[in-house]
């Protein structure tokens, strides 16, 4: 084996599975508190939000766009279901499934609008997701008259904290979602046409395909991924607030672009968006127990996004090369 392809697959899902596990056998050397159980789980739980956020962002970022919105629209989504698993007028037993219905609708109508403004009037998702980045804060901020939401039922504060062989419920959800998502793109005709989209949308349409049916569809997915993470922030926390998610689409996208997804499009899968999400949990539980404080992990974690994004146009070159 050359040493190129060698580098290629290093850079690649094989490749990043390996950096994982040398992060978590340095960090039980260095800090003996990182392989106990309870961290084990801990880092487990951590974890779960982002590659949930993530998941809806590959789908995105596969087709060559971003969505920056995806931390405003969950303290968005956050907020209309803790009013309604709250209200009062609402029996227990309606008010949760409901709250559930709600989160997702509302992520799902931001990443609808997000996706027929960009291809409506062909705008990029860079401009229009900073946009709903702002109106969605402020949607959360007006509509819970800037107030953090709490006592949720007894019954969804006890499923957050459910766990299954010391695993998480909520990672364990996460990976499910992963696993529907890896299915979706790899076995169906929707997810190919994502791939081919990214890779040539000009192709695709000549093709006689509506390409911005599936572009739109894309973004209301990552809407709705999106709604479900705040559910999961909800049992995690046990609060709706609408100041969280800040900084959660920069993490995200670290996920995804760590995980091998070309910035470009075209390219990666949702296997690698997990190992991504890990290596960033990963990562920051083990700085976190070295002593490190909040800032300098998230100078390390902005260094990480800049380092993923080198490494994306290593492997465009050596996927040209060896082609």
């Amino acid at each position: 084996m050359n040493t190129k392809r060698l580098t290629y697959l290093l850079l690649n899902e094989a490749g990043i599975g390996v950096i994982l596990i040398i992060l978590c056998m340095l960090f039980s050397y260095v800090v003996p508190a990182f392989r106990t159980l309870n961290n084990i789980s801990n880092i487990f739980t951590q974890i779960s939000i982002n590659t949930v956020i993530a998941v809806g962002m590959t789908f995105v970022i596969l087709l060559g766009g971003i969505d920056l919105s995806v931390g405003s629209v969950l303290a968005f989504c956050s907020i209309l279901a803790g009013l309604t698993i709250t209200n009062p007028a609402l029996p227990a037993g309606a008010a949760i499934p409901l709250s559930v219905l709600v989160s997702m609708a509302a992520g799902m109508a931001c990443g609808l609008f997000n996706g027929v403004v960009c291809e409506r009037w062909r705008i990029h998702s860079f401009v229009v997701t900073l946009g709903m980045l702002n109106m969605a804060r402020g949607a959360a901020l007006q509509v819970s008259n800037s107030r953090t939401i709490f006592s949720f039922p007894r019954a969804f504060n006890s499923f957050g904290t459910l766990s299954v062989l010391n695993v998480p419920v909520i990672f364990i959800m996460a990976v499910i979602l992963v696993m529907t998502g890896h299915f979706i793109l790899k076995k169906t005709v929707f997810g190919r046409m994502i791939y081919a989209i990214g890779n040539n949308e000009e192709a695709v349409r000549l093709s006689g395909h509506n390409t911005k049916v599936y572009k739109v569809a894309a973004y209301v997915i990552c809407g709705a991924t999106v709604g479900m993470a705040a559910i999961l922030y909800m049992l995690r926390l046990n609060i709706a607030s609408p100041i969280l998610g800040n900084g959660f689409e920069l993490s995200a996208i670290a996920a995804v672009v760590i995980g091998g997804t070309s910035m470009s499009g075209g390219k990666g899968s949702l296997i690698g968006t997990l190992i991504g999400a890990a290596i960033i949990g990963v990562l920051n539980n083990g700085l976190l127990l070295l002593g490190m404080s909040d800032f300098a992990r998230q100078i390390v974690t902005g260094a990480i996004i800049v380092i993923a994004v080198v490494l994306d146009t290593y492997r465009a070159k050596l996927s040209l090369m060896l082609s």
